[in-house]
């Protein structure tokens, strides 16, 4: 069986398609969420223009402080009251800054995530004999 999971081929899509965007941002590190005010934003959050998601906005974008922003890891979230799972970007997020976004995500018993951490593994089958 040919291992997929977790790939350099994966992650160069979704690099190619951070790169192809623009990220819009919405809410500043420190803002407050507008429908829960005990949640404070870790980073900054944003989404990806010209992208497909759950809402009519893009990609959800949380940027970090590293530079270059690039695309560190991914995040799935289930929402079991809005009856949706959506995938987030982390972008130029430092291991703390990742932390702070997952515990600002996992803050309700109706909607948990999921890490996905960056691989860069290439798999036998991902090269030619030449």
């Amino acid at each position: 069986m040919k291992k997929y999971d977790n790939n350099a081929f994966f992650w160069q899509k979704v690099d190619t398609l951070f790169l192809l965007g623009r990220v819009n941002i919405e809410k500043h590190k420190g803002d407050t969420h507008p429908i829960y005010a005990n949640m404070i934003y870790p980073v900054d959050y944003g989404h990806l223009n010209e992208t497909l998601s759950i809402t009519d906005k893009g990609l959800s974008v949380y940027v970090g402080t590293r530079r270059p922003a690039a695309v560190t890891s991914l995040i799935v979230a289930v929402d079991i009251l809005e009856k949706s799972m959506d995938v987030k970007m982390l972008v130029g997020c430092t291991e703390e800054e990742t932390n702070d976004i997952l515990h600002f995500l996992n803050q309700s018993e109706f909607h948990k995530t999921v890490l996905i951490n960056r691989g860069n593994e290439i798999p036998a089958w991902g090269f030619t004999e030449d």
